[in-house]
Protein backbone atom coordinates (compact mmCIF):
# COMPACT_ATOMS: atom_id res chain seq x y z
CA UNK A 1 0.00 0.00 0.00
CA UNK A 2 2.97 2.35 0.73
CA UNK A 3 4.46 2.03 -2.73
CA UNK A 4 1.20 3.07 -4.26
CA UNK A 5 0.40 6.30 -2.77
CA UNK A 6 3.79 7.97 -3.35
CA UNK A 7 3.93 11.58 -4.73
CA UNK A 8 4.62 10.25 -8.41
CA UNK A 9 1.41 8.18 -8.01
CA UNK A 10 -0.71 11.32 -7.23
CA UNK A 11 -1.83 11.63 -10.66
CA UNK A 12 -2.83 8.54 -11.17
CA UNK A 13 -4.93 8.03 -7.69
CA UNK A 14 -6.95 11.46 -9.90
CA UNK A 15 -6.80 9.57 -13.44
CA UNK A 16 -8.79 6.52 -11.14
CA UNK A 17 -10.75 8.61 -8.72
CA UNK A 18 -12.73 10.61 -11.80
CA UNK A 19 -12.54 7.35 -14.20
CA UNK A 20 -14.59 5.88 -11.23
CA UNK A 21 -17.17 9.10 -11.17
CA UNK A 22 -17.59 8.67 -15.06
CA UNK A 23 -17.83 5.02 -14.86
CA UNK A 24 -20.93 5.28 -12.48
CA UNK A 25 -22.63 8.25 -14.20
CA UNK A 26 -22.37 6.00 -17.31
CA UNK A 27 -24.09 3.62 -15.22
CA UNK A 28 -26.46 4.98 -13.42
CA UNK A 29 -27.17 8.09 -15.75
CA UNK A 30 -27.48 6.18 -18.92
CA UNK A 31 -27.42 2.33 -18.44
CA UNK A 32 -29.62 0.96 -15.81
CA UNK A 33 -32.57 2.90 -15.76
CA UNK A 34 -32.77 1.79 -19.85
CA UNK A 35 -31.89 -1.56 -19.59
CA UNK A 36 -28.81 -1.07 -21.25
CA UNK A 37 -25.74 -3.19 -21.24
CA UNK A 38 -22.12 -2.80 -22.06
CA UNK A 39 -18.99 -5.66 -22.76
CA UNK A 40 -16.84 -7.45 -19.78
CA UNK A 41 -17.69 -8.61 -16.38
CA UNK A 42 -19.72 -5.03 -16.38
CA UNK A 43 -22.09 -6.25 -19.00
CA UNK A 44 -22.19 -9.51 -17.32
CA UNK A 45 -23.15 -7.99 -14.12
CA UNK A 46 -25.83 -5.51 -15.90
CA UNK A 47 -27.46 -8.69 -17.22
CA UNK A 48 -27.56 -10.29 -13.68
CA UNK A 49 -28.83 -7.37 -12.20
CA UNK A 50 -32.38 -7.21 -14.59
CA UNK A 51 -32.85 -10.77 -13.98
CA UNK A 52 -32.32 -10.93 -10.14
CA UNK A 53 -32.49 -7.22 -9.15
CA UNK A 54 -29.82 -7.35 -7.14
CA UNK A 55 -27.81 -3.92 -6.60
CA UNK A 56 -25.45 -3.67 -9.25
CA UNK A 57 -23.03 -2.39 -6.54
CA UNK A 58 -22.77 -5.61 -5.17
CA UNK A 59 -22.74 -7.24 -8.17
CA UNK A 60 -20.08 -5.02 -10.11
CA UNK A 61 -17.45 -5.66 -6.75
CA UNK A 62 -18.33 -9.89 -6.55
CA UNK A 63 -18.34 -10.37 -9.94
CA UNK A 64 -14.55 -8.69 -10.44
CA UNK A 65 -13.04 -10.54 -7.22
CA UNK A 66 -11.97 -13.55 -8.83
CA UNK A 67 -10.76 -11.66 -11.97
CA UNK A 68 -8.75 -9.60 -9.64
CA UNK A 69 -7.20 -12.41 -8.18
CA UNK A 70 -6.32 -14.21 -11.07
CA UNK A 71 -4.35 -10.81 -11.71
CA UNK A 72 -2.31 -10.56 -9.01
CA UNK A 73 -0.80 -13.59 -10.28
CA UNK A 74 -0.69 -12.95 -13.82
CA UNK A 75 0.69 -9.43 -13.59
CA UNK A 76 1.31 -8.09 -10.09
CA UNK A 77 -0.01 -7.32 -6.53
CA UNK A 78 0.44 -3.42 -6.79
CA UNK A 79 -1.50 -3.83 -10.13
CA UNK A 80 -4.70 -6.44 -8.14
CA UNK A 81 -4.50 -4.30 -5.13
CA UNK A 82 -5.46 -0.42 -6.98
CA UNK A 83 -7.96 -2.47 -9.39
CA UNK A 84 -9.56 -4.07 -6.14
CA UNK A 85 -9.60 -0.49 -4.14
CA UNK A 86 -11.05 1.25 -7.43
CA UNK A 87 -13.55 -1.32 -7.89
CA UNK A 88 -14.86 -1.01 -4.88
CA UNK A 89 -14.79 2.78 -4.78
CA UNK A 90 -16.54 2.04 -8.02
CA UNK A 91 -19.29 0.34 -5.71
CA UNK A 92 -19.02 2.96 -3.18
CA UNK A 93 -20.14 5.37 -6.03
CA UNK A 94 -22.95 3.50 -7.32
CA UNK A 95 -24.38 3.48 -3.89
CA UNK A 96 -23.90 6.95 -2.72
CA UNK A 97 -23.73 9.52 -5.33
CA UNK A 98 -27.12 10.74 -6.77
CA UNK A 99 -26.59 10.27 -10.18
CA UNK A 100 -29.48 11.58 -11.91
CA UNK A 101 -30.90 9.69 -14.77
CA UNK A 102 -30.23 11.81 -17.99
CA UNK A 103 -32.42 10.27 -20.98
CA UNK A 104 -34.58 7.57 -22.07
CA UNK A 105 -34.00 8.17 -25.70
CA UNK A 106 -32.32 5.14 -26.60
CA UNK A 107 -29.60 6.17 -29.58
CA UNK A 108 -28.59 8.93 -26.84
CA UNK A 109 -28.40 6.19 -24.18
CA UNK A 110 -26.90 3.88 -26.02
CA UNK A 111 -23.82 6.48 -27.79
CA UNK A 112 -23.27 8.46 -24.46
CA UNK A 113 -23.83 5.68 -22.24
CA UNK A 114 -20.77 4.28 -24.14
CA UNK A 115 -18.94 7.44 -24.23
CA UNK A 116 -18.52 8.29 -20.33
CA UNK A 117 -18.09 4.52 -19.60
CA UNK A 118 -15.24 4.64 -21.89
CA UNK A 119 -13.94 8.10 -20.83
CA UNK A 120 -14.04 6.24 -16.98
CA UNK A 121 -12.40 3.20 -18.28
CA UNK A 122 -9.81 4.68 -19.89
CA UNK A 123 -9.20 6.81 -17.26
CA UNK A 124 -8.81 4.01 -14.75
CA UNK A 125 -6.33 2.45 -17.62
CA UNK A 126 -4.28 5.74 -17.44
CA UNK A 127 -4.11 5.33 -13.09
CA UNK A 128 -2.18 1.70 -13.45
CA UNK A 129 -5.66 0.09 -13.12
CA UNK A 130 -8.78 -1.83 -14.38
CA UNK A 131 -12.35 -1.41 -13.53
CA UNK A 132 -13.37 -4.48 -15.24
CA UNK A 133 -11.62 -7.65 -15.28
CA UNK A 134 -12.51 -8.99 -19.03
CA UNK A 135 -8.63 -8.55 -20.35
CA UNK A 136 -7.60 -10.39 -16.92
CA UNK A 137 -9.70 -13.39 -17.88
CA UNK A 138 -8.25 -13.06 -21.65
CA UNK A 139 -4.71 -12.85 -20.22
CA UNK A 140 -5.46 -16.02 -18.37
CA UNK A 141 -7.11 -18.13 -21.44
CA UNK A 142 -4.78 -16.99 -24.11
CA UNK A 143 -2.43 -19.65 -21.89
CA UNK A 144 -4.70 -22.35 -22.23
CA UNK A 145 -5.84 -21.55 -25.83
CA UNK A 146 -4.50 -19.82 -29.31
CA UNK A 147 -6.39 -16.61 -29.99
CA UNK A 148 -5.37 -13.22 -29.24
CA UNK A 149 -6.40 -11.52 -26.69
CA UNK A 150 -9.03 -8.89 -28.56
CA UNK A 151 -10.22 -12.09 -30.33
CA UNK A 152 -11.07 -14.06 -26.49
CA UNK A 153 -12.93 -10.41 -25.34
CA UNK A 154 -14.62 -10.45 -28.47
CA UNK A 155 -16.03 -14.26 -28.11
CA UNK A 156 -17.20 -13.19 -24.30
CA UNK A 157 -18.44 -10.08 -25.54
CA UNK A 158 -20.14 -12.25 -28.33
CA UNK A 159 -21.35 -14.34 -26.11
CA UNK A 160 -22.73 -11.51 -23.40
CA UNK A 161 -24.50 -10.03 -26.07
CA UNK A 162 -26.69 -13.60 -27.10
CA UNK A 163 -27.35 -13.44 -23.68
CA UNK A 164 -28.99 -10.23 -23.68
CA UNK A 165 -30.76 -10.42 -26.84
CA UNK A 166 -32.48 -14.16 -25.57
CA UNK A 167 -33.30 -12.50 -21.94
CA UNK A 168 -34.22 -8.99 -23.11
CA UNK A 169 -34.65 -8.62 -26.64
CA UNK A 170 -32.60 -8.28 -29.92
CA UNK A 171 -33.69 -4.40 -29.89
CA UNK A 172 -31.50 -3.78 -27.07
CA UNK A 173 -28.89 -6.02 -27.47
CA UNK A 174 -28.66 -4.40 -31.15
CA UNK A 175 -27.98 -0.91 -28.60
CA UNK A 176 -26.03 -2.47 -26.33
CA UNK A 177 -23.47 -3.70 -29.25
CA UNK A 178 -23.63 -0.09 -29.81
CA UNK A 179 -23.13 0.88 -26.56
CA UNK A 180 -19.91 -1.36 -26.37
CA UNK A 181 -18.41 0.08 -29.47
CA UNK A 182 -18.40 3.56 -28.54
CA UNK A 183 -17.21 2.87 -25.20
CA UNK A 184 -14.19 1.03 -26.47
CA UNK A 185 -13.66 3.74 -29.23
CA UNK A 186 -13.24 6.21 -26.20
CA UNK A 187 -11.35 4.02 -23.99
CA UNK A 188 -8.63 3.67 -26.74
CA UNK A 189 -8.74 7.95 -27.80
CA UNK A 190 -8.60 8.04 -23.77
CA UNK A 191 -5.82 5.82 -23.27
CA UNK A 192 -3.74 6.77 -26.18
CA UNK A 193 -4.49 10.48 -26.47
CA UNK A 194 -3.88 13.08 -28.91
CA UNK A 195 -0.41 12.09 -28.54
CA UNK A 196 -0.86 8.15 -30.39
CA UNK A 197 2.26 8.01 -32.21
CA UNK A 198 3.00 7.07 -35.92
CA UNK A 199 5.81 5.82 -37.31
CA UNK A 200 7.06 7.15 -40.77
CA UNK A 201 9.36 5.97 -43.43
CA UNK A 202 10.10 7.67 -46.23
CA UNK A 203 11.47 6.57 -49.67
CA UNK A 204 12.74 9.60 -51.88
CA UNK A 205 15.62 10.22 -54.29
CA UNK A 206 15.49 13.88 -52.76
CA UNK A 207 16.16 11.86 -48.83
CA UNK A 208 18.73 14.97 -47.93
CA UNK A 209 16.30 17.89 -48.58
CA UNK A 210 13.71 15.57 -46.76
CA UNK A 211 15.99 14.83 -43.68
CA UNK A 212 16.69 18.25 -43.61
CA UNK A 213 13.00 19.67 -43.39
CA UNK A 214 12.06 16.90 -40.91
CA UNK A 215 14.84 18.03 -38.46
CA UNK A 216 14.98 21.79 -38.99
CA UNK A 217 11.48 22.77 -39.69
CA UNK A 218 9.02 20.06 -38.27
CA UNK A 219 12.00 19.76 -34.65
CA UNK A 220 11.84 15.87 -35.08
CA UNK A 221 14.31 13.31 -35.06
CA UNK A 222 15.03 10.60 -37.75
CA UNK A 223 16.44 7.37 -38.29
CA UNK A 224 18.53 6.74 -41.68
CA UNK A 225 18.75 3.66 -43.13
CA UNK A 226 20.91 2.50 -46.02
CA UNK A 227 18.86 0.74 -49.03
CA UNK A 228 18.73 0.81 -52.93
CA UNK A 229 15.86 1.87 -55.28
CA UNK A 230 14.88 0.87 -58.63
CA UNK A 231 14.14 -2.52 -59.47
CA UNK A 232 11.13 -2.20 -61.90
CA UNK A 233 10.53 -4.92 -64.18
CA UNK A 234 11.65 -3.47 -67.09
CA UNK A 235 14.80 -2.71 -65.67
CA UNK A 236 15.37 -5.17 -62.59
CA UNK A 237 19.16 -5.25 -62.93
CA UNK A 238 19.46 -1.31 -62.85
CA UNK A 239 19.22 0.11 -58.90
CA UNK A 240 20.15 3.11 -57.02
CA UNK A 241 21.69 3.77 -53.21
CA UNK A 242 19.24 5.70 -51.47
CA UNK A 243 18.53 6.65 -47.55
CA UNK A 244 15.64 5.52 -46.01
CA UNK A 245 14.26 7.64 -43.56
CA UNK A 246 12.20 6.93 -40.44
CA UNK A 247 10.18 9.16 -38.02
CA UNK A 248 7.95 9.22 -35.60
CA UNK A 249 5.23 12.15 -35.06
CA UNK A 250 1.79 12.16 -33.44
CA UNK A 251 -1.07 12.15 -35.30
CA UNK A 252 -1.63 15.30 -35.10
CA UNK A 253 1.85 16.12 -36.94
CA UNK A 254 1.35 13.57 -39.73
CA UNK A 255 -1.17 15.85 -42.40
CA UNK A 256 1.83 18.64 -41.67
CA UNK A 257 4.68 15.72 -42.46
CA UNK A 258 3.05 14.72 -45.38
CA UNK A 259 2.35 18.15 -47.18
CA UNK A 260 6.25 18.64 -46.47
CA UNK A 261 7.35 15.63 -48.39
CA UNK A 262 4.94 16.20 -51.23
CA UNK A 263 6.02 19.46 -51.57
CA UNK A 264 9.93 18.15 -51.48
CA UNK A 265 9.27 15.30 -54.22
CA UNK A 266 5.82 14.60 -55.12
CA UNK A 267 6.65 11.07 -56.25
CA UNK A 268 8.19 10.18 -52.73
CA UNK A 269 6.99 7.14 -51.61
CA UNK A 270 5.49 7.13 -48.13
CA UNK A 271 3.76 4.90 -45.46
CA UNK A 272 2.95 4.97 -42.27
CA UNK A 273 2.82 2.38 -39.47
CA UNK A 274 0.71 2.44 -35.74
CA UNK A 275 3.16 2.82 -32.86
CA UNK A 276 1.64 1.69 -29.44
CA UNK A 277 4.74 3.10 -27.17
CA UNK A 278 7.46 6.03 -27.87
CA UNK A 279 9.43 6.78 -25.49
CA UNK A 280 12.71 8.63 -24.95
CA UNK A 281 15.47 10.58 -27.73
CA UNK A 282 13.42 13.91 -28.73
CA UNK A 283 10.24 12.71 -27.45
CA UNK A 284 12.10 12.79 -23.96
CA UNK A 285 13.62 16.11 -24.78
CA UNK A 286 10.09 17.77 -26.30
CA UNK A 287 7.99 16.02 -23.63
CA UNK A 288 10.03 18.03 -20.84
CA UNK A 289 9.12 21.65 -22.36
Amino acid sequence: MKNIIQPNGLSEIIYTTIGILFCGFALKGFLVPNQFFDGGITGISLIIHEIYHVNIAYIIIAANIPFIIMGAYLINRKFAIRTLMAVIGLGLCLLFVPYPQITSDKLLVSIFGGVFMGIGVGLAIRGGCALDGVEILALYTIKKVSFTISEIILGINILIFLIAATMLGLPTALYSILTYYTASRMTSFVVEGLEEYTGVTIISGQSEAIKEQLVMELGRGITVYKGERGFLKESFEISHPVDIVFTVVTRLELRRLKNLVHRVDPNAFVFTSLVKEAAGGVLKRRAGH
